[in-house]
């Protein structure tokens, strides 16, 4: 997942009702304000520019687009027969988008401003951080087969992003370009970060990490078949790498998969890369999908796939960890038989909710290695209820306030459990009984809020289509307790997302029972590893990944084992390497 703001620390969800007929210039500043105060911290950073790529559309002549009127239909007026076909792939993209922010189109009546940009209801916007929030997301694409170039490079969907990329910079360094909505996004192994934007003279000007704080770095490419760079004032040269696109059955679909190689003929550790809970194409995406390229980089194999329901693959999207599993092996099997006898090893590196995933898979048929990235060793219904807790405990509230705070999680609880049809009652007890309480508009959790703050009926007809197939009680401990397969876990000690505390614990107890875990707990990092500051307004705003972060990665999947130090504090340790 790549960076974001968000509005976390002030504790109350507000959100301005936005208003039908803004003009584009109205819209964005407005819109960008009430995503960041509305979606969830798992809501992708890039989805608060849906509404440019909208309104430059719909201003450039798109259906019933004007700078004077940019509200149009949630349904109808994505498509139209008479369009060009550039017309139709935008019209598809803002679809897209569209259906990713909101889970359906299909039984929305609402006029959106710029096709699903801004809602003119917070329920819309709530509704859509519900979506992001409870299965944590990476980022959403547009959802198409990227293309592979000449120079074998991966990831490369359209000559917008013909850069994207790893390159060797002359001093040593590798320096990844990967695709940003229409602009671009770099990344080195180190973790530092910035995002690039084109410049009137041809060039790219940087910034320091998600902040929008221009770093004075420049970069600049020559001509797309070039294969050149010259990244603060260092020049560089595209990496070959060697590079399968492959189509293949998981359970019961067809899925889209790539796997990308070092350029030689050696055999070399391969890792599968399971998603967490995004619509978007993991084939296209960039941010933590960006490994597809620095993995290979690095001489470790990488398998990237869409998942059901995604980007080039077919099927329905579910969340359902059983049959996610079953596609993470198929995905695994078809990785070793594209790699043949150069798959010295193969694991998973699961992120987010792929840490649910990928130890399940492992259990299915055996790897070598499973890594877990900001995942969970709880449910996610616990997941909610730790949110919920940290909500107040990081706040100095004690046991009275979280004793209460735990009845209020009850009571959403059992409206997700039942699949939002009843419980209602249970949740207004416990607002009249403690809405005057100081700490109740504090609590925030990763889906609670929207339960107490949204009207039944509302929550009656959207909710089923929140989380298909989602096992919200899905206990990972009997899957982590008989696994025998060594596992690196990297967590975030200030992820507020996912909290890592009784994770960490639950990890600790199982290595010293005799598992083969080993976990590392970044001290500064939150949810996707992301290093953070806190901007005046309380959010937080990501600058970069920890220093040892991929490096830890490619030590673990080259050989199994952790060697010198990452700047992490290594919480369970089995037998480290020298």
């Amino acid at each position: 997942m790549r960076g974001r703001s968000r509005d976390r620390e002030s504790g109350n969800f507000t959100v301005k009702t936005i208003l039908p007929r803004l003009t584009c210039a109205e819209l964005l500043p407005e819109r960008d304000r009430a995503l960041d105060a509305a979606m969830s911290p798992f809501r992708p950073y890039r989805q608060a520019r849906c509404s440019r790529q909208c309104c430059r559309f719909l201003a450039s002549g798109g259906p019933h687009g004007s700078q004077t009127n940019a509200s149009v239909s949630a349904v109808e007026h994505f498509e139209q027969p008479d369009s060009t076909a550039k017309e139709r792939k935008d019209q598809q993209f803002l679809k897209g988008e569209y259906e990713m922010l909101m889970g359906t189109t299909t039984r929305m009546k609402s006029k959106v401003i710029c096709a699903g940009a801004v809602l003119p209801s917070d329920f819309s916007l709530a509704i859509g951080s519900m979506i992001l929030a409870l299965l944590p997301l990476q980022q959403a694409v547009p959802q198409k087969m990227p293309a592979i170039d000449s120079n074998g490079q991966a990831g490369m969907a359209s000559t917008n992003h013909c850069h994207v990329g790893t390159y060797r910079l002359s001093d040593g360094r590798d320096v990844d370009i990967g695709p940003d909505e229409e602009n671009l996004v770099w990344h080195m192994k180190d973790g530092m970060v910035g995002e690039l934007t084109p410049t009137a003279d041809g060039s790219w000007s940087s910034t320091r990490g998600m902040t929008g704080r221009p770093d004075g770095k420049r970069v600049s490419f020559g001509d797309c078949t070039a294969g050149r760079i010259l990244f603060d004032g260092v020049e560089g040269h595209l990496v070959a790498f060697d590079v399968f696109e492959t189509s293949f059955q998981g359970a019961g679909v067809t899925l889209a998969g790539r796997l990308v190689m070092p350029k030689s003929k050696d055999p070399v550790p391969i890792v599968v890369l399971v998603h967490g809970a995004d619509r978007g194409s993991a084939l296209e995406g960039g941010g933590a999908f960006a490994l597809q390229r620095l993995f290979p980089s690095a001489g470790i194999g990488a398998f990237v796939y869409d998942k059901r329901g995604t980007g080039a693959s077919g099927g329905k999207f579910s969340h359902d960890y059983l049959t996610l599993a079953d596609d993470a092996v198929a995905a695994m099997r078809e990785a070793k038989h594209l790699a043949g006898a150069r798959a010295l090893r193969i694991g998973y590196l699961g992120t987010s909710q792929g840490g649910w995933v990928a130890p399940l898979a492992a259990k299915i048929e055996a790897v070598d290695f499973v890594m877990v990235a900001y995942g969970l060793a709880i449910s996610p219904l616990e997941e909610d209820r730790s949110c919920l807790a940290l909500d107040l405990t990081r706040r100095g509230y004690g046991a009275d306030a979280l004793a209460k705070a735990m009845e209020v999680a009850d009571a959403t609880s059992a409206v997700l459990l039942s699949n939002f049809r009843d419980g209602y009652d249970q949740v207004e007890a416990v607002r009249r009984k403690y809405e005057h309480e100081p700490w109740f508009p504090l609590l925030h959790g990763n889906v609670s809020f929207l339960i107490l703050q949204r009207p039944p009926a509302e929550l009656k007809e959207l909710g089923p289509t929140l989380f298909p197939g989602a096992p919200l009680q899905y206990d990972p401990m009997p899957v982590l307790r008989n696994l025998r397969t060594p596992q690196l876990w990297v967590l975030g000690k200030d992820d507020i997302d996912a909290p890592s505390a009784e994770t960490a614990a639950r990890l600790r107890a199982l290595a010293a029972s005799g598992s083969p875990i080993t976990t590392a707990m970044f001290p500064n990092a939150e949810h996707g590893m992301w290093e953070y500051v806190v901007a005046p307004d309380g959010t937080r705003v990501s600058t970069r990944q920890p220093e040892g972060y991929f490096r830890m990665l490619v030590d673990f999947a080259r050989d199994g084992w952790l060697h010198g130090a990452y700047g992490a504090d290594l919480i369970s340790d089995t037998e480290r390497g020298k």
